[in-house]
């Protein structure tokens, strides 16, 4: 059986930044909120987080961008929301997003972890920011979290 690193993981010295969309805010302030618990809940303490609001999901990878080249932090945790509407906008939108942000992953080497709700209704959106489906800011923040973990026991074998 493989032996994968569980939370909570040492949070020390860790700094995290958390960017998330400012569109549909009542579902991404949840996001949000999960995402710091869970990285509260692992050990860490808040002043090692920043918080960085954008306007919209769109925003996210370029921000996310500045952040990995300027500013030591040892993950990304984007969030944002975006909802099906009368056209494929929402696919064309969610994809960009996803591939911006894996290739900063990847040509970084840090996680950049992805907590963008895809949803048909609002009511999905909110069932998974902390209703019946749980809180997917925590989960990227897990995530992240999790990651890390990976790639030290990686550099330390």
């Amino acid at each position: 059986m493989l032996d994968f690193p569980s939370l909570p993981i040492s949070t020390a010295d860790l700094s995290i930044a958390i960017i998330v969309s400012r569109y549909h805010a009542d579902i991404t302030d949840a996001l949000a909120e999960g995402a710091k618990q869970a990285f509260i809940d692992a050990g860490g303490d808040a002043s090692q987080l920043t918080l960085i609001p954008v306007s919209g999901a769109w925003e996210l990878p370029v921000v996310a961008s500045t952040l990995l080249e300027e500013k030591k932090v040892d993950a990304v945790v984007a969030l944002g929301c975006i909802i099906t509407g009368e056209t494929t906008h929402d696919q064309v939108i969610a994809n960009a997003i996803a591939g911006g942000l894996m290739q900063l992953s990847l040509n970084s080497g840090k996680p950049v972890s992805m907590g963008v709700l895809t949803c048909k209704t609002f009511e999905q959106a909110m069932a998974r920011a902390g209703g019946d489906c749980g809180n997917k800011g925590i989960e990227s923040m897990n995530a992240a979290l999790a990651t890390i973990a990976t790639i030290n026991n990686q550099h330390e074998t």
